[in-house]
């Protein structure tokens, strides 16, 4: 999900949607692409709104970034589950992960998809505790 304008990050965000923001001279949404392609992920559907075409331009089809990307624009803002509900096309039938592409992480996704397949529940969401 990399759809944000990121009205709370201005000025750093101004004239850029929100996973364009900058974080150590790269955009956010750089940092998370490299999170997935550590862990394995390497199929990645973008969902975009705000000033999408930053975003591709950008990141074009991911193989500079070793992942392949397939993005899905939004013409008015749908909301999470509208984002992820307008890219099913290309998540199919198999399990997927949702992330946030304009916000820092480095969460252990491996073993977070490695909990998900040893239980018999439909989703999992991961927490990180924060003091």
């Amino acid at each position: 999900m990399a759809g944000g304008e990121g009205t709370r990050l201005r000025p750093l965000s101004l004239g850029l949607p929100k996973p364009m923001t900058p974080l150590f001279d790269r955009p956010v949404m750089a940092h998370i692409i490299d999170l997935l392609r550590r862990c394995g992920i390497r199929e990645i559907a973008v969902t975009l709104q705000y000033m999408p075409q930053a975003v591709m331009d950008y990141f074009g089809d991911g193989s500079e970034f070793g992942v392949r990307l397939a993005y899905f624009v939004e013409r008015e803002p749908m909301g999470t589950a509208g984002g992820v509900k307008n890219c099913m096309s290309f998540l199919g039938d198999e399990d997927f992960l949702v992330i946030s592409g304009d916000a820092v992480c480095d969460l252990d996704l491996e073993a977070a998809i490695a909990f998900h397949r040893s239980q018999p529940s439909a989703a999992t969401l991961a927490l990180h505790p924060h003091p």
